[in-house]
């Protein structure tokens, strides 16, 4: 059963988070405050935070730039994963994963389904690996955001949940290359 061992050390890691819409600005971006305030009360660092248009080109290279930072460990985005023609997050990002989380991608529509019911299979939410980066690509609703972090990523970036995370890996994601991230 999943735990938090307290005997180890909480370990932050730099977060980026990525508002993908043509309409948001800093002002009304709901989503990002939601997700900026939740990593940074569980003790990570929000290293960087930007808005960009449905542009998959544009969407693409900030986050590929982000996982070439050495001070970010995870992109989140938020916005883009429905079904209208401009929603075109998965299609932007999922060329760059070097592995998908097909589990992130399940785990989130269980939990949304037992707030919104069948409404959460209009979301294209996904996740994988990139330059040893791992990238979460969520719906733009705040709602989303909550479900996502507070019962999936709080647990998984944190070096103390038990009996695996993410943080524990991270120093591996890239062995096969024989190169460190940092």
């Amino acid at each position: 059963m999943a735990r938090l061992d307290e005997n180890r050390p909480f370990i932050p890691v730099g977060i980026a988070v990525l508002t993908v819409s043509d309409t948001r600005t800093t002002a009304d971006d709901r989503s990002g405050d939601t997700l900026a305030a939740r990593i940074e009360a569980a003790g990570h660092r929000l290293v960087a935070r930007a808005i960009v248009p449905d542009d998959k080109q544009t969407i693409r290279d900030q986050v590929e730039s982000w996982t070439k930072d050495c001070d970010i460990d995870v992109v989140i985005t938020t916005g883009g994963t429905g079904f209208t023609g401009r929603d075109v997050t998965p299609e932007a990002l999922e060329p760059l994963f070097e592995k998908r989380m097909d589990g992130f991608s399940e785990v989130f529509h269980r939990i949304s389904y037992d707030k919104i019911g069948t409404s959460t299979i209009q979301s294209r939410a996904t996740g994988g690996v990139a330059n040893a980066t791992f990238i979460f690509v969520l719906p733009g609703s705040p709602g989303a955001c909550k479900d996502a972090w507070d019962g999936i990523l709080a647990a998984q970036l944190d070096y103390r949940h038990m009996p695996c995370n993410f943080v524990e890996i991270m120093p591996r994601l890239d062995e096969h290359l024989k190169r460190g991230k940092a």
